[in-house]
């Protein structure tokens, strides 16, 4: 008896712990508002480049009504600059997340790798002392997450492998040449693809990037009908980078129940048509 009782108790202090760490930003999802802005008025701050950052610099964009949001650090890739990704930073921010679309300290040679010290950097300063007085109030550090395209989502690769308190990566197009193993990650990833990108083609690059990660940790794997390496950068962006940009974000960085049968149930298998994926994989349920 006294062992059920301890067992109970601890599965109530287990439930008590999940539900003090979920967050409710924003009305219940539907299909048709994850695939849009939301429900957030946002405002925007520049961050000038300095060599104290660790990054080059880049504009936050953040949620202005009163409360504390999730983080999210949105590299760009090979010789791009924080405007390929402004647009799925601008369209977090409006579903209540803080986020920043940096540049790197070279667009030109930043490898992967340092992307992925960079994508932390970025972190850092968002959630530290010195981010802007105007944004400070709405940050939660301990809810942080990194996006990345091509050569920026290969350091989404390093930055969970450095930092496993990171709560979420989301890799699109990853590129790298130097490493496409990483079994040691165990924040939750989810890599997108495309079967027309012959830049970062998946079965070279996504494919087995996605298999190294542990089927013990959330994971999933999405290669888009048609998407090419630029579907990923361009404005206005894809729906359904938007939409599974938005819902990662939600289901493992506030970890908000309302949206996981967008990934996990019926939400999902509605969406999950030929026309949208040519494969969809996933470690379901979450």
């Amino acid at each position: 008896m006294r062992s059920l009782r301890i067992k109970l108790a601890l599965a109530l202090l287990c439930a008590c712990v999940t539900a003090a760490h979920a967050v409710q930003n924003g009305p219940a999802p539907t299909s048709a508002s994850v695939n849009a802005a939301g429900p957030f008025a946002t405002a925007s701050v520049a961050v000038a480049s300095s060599s104290s950052l660790g990054f080059g610099g880049g504009t936050i964009y953040y949620p202005t009504a009163a409360g504390t949001y999730g983080v999210v650090a949105l590299c760009p890739g090979f010789t791009a600059t924080q405007t390929s990704v402004a647009w799925l930073a601008q369209r977090l921010a409006t579903h209540g997340f803080v986020t920043i679309a940096m540049n790197t300290n070279n667009a030109l040679l930043d490898s992967p790798a340092t992307r992925g010290t960079e994508l932390r950097a970025a972190l850092t300063y968002l959630t530290g002392a010195t981010a802007p007085a105007a944004v400070k109030p709405h940050v939660d550090g301990t809810r942080r997450a990194v996006y990345g395209h091509s050569m920026g989502g290969g350091g989404v690769f390093y930055a969970l492998t450095a930092d496993k308190t990171i709560k979420a990566g989301f890799p699109m197009a990853p590129f790298n040449t130097a490493q496409t193993s990483f079994p040691t990650i165990t924040s939750a990833t989810m890599v997108l693809t495309g079967t027309a990108d012959t830049t970062a083609p998946a079965g070279t690059f996504g494919t087995p990037m996605y298999n190294s990660i542990p089927t013990t940790t959330p994971k999933a794997f999405a290669l888009l009908t048609g998407a090419v390496h630029s579907t990923f950068s361009a404005n206005p962006g894809d729906e359904r980078v938007g939409r599974y940009g938005v819902l990662w974000a939600k289901q493992f960085v506030d970890a908000d129940t309302r949206y996981t049968s967008f990934l996990c149930g019926a939400d999902q298998a509605a969406y999950n048509t030929a026309a949208h994926f040519a494969s969809y994989l996933s470690t379901c349920p979450y």
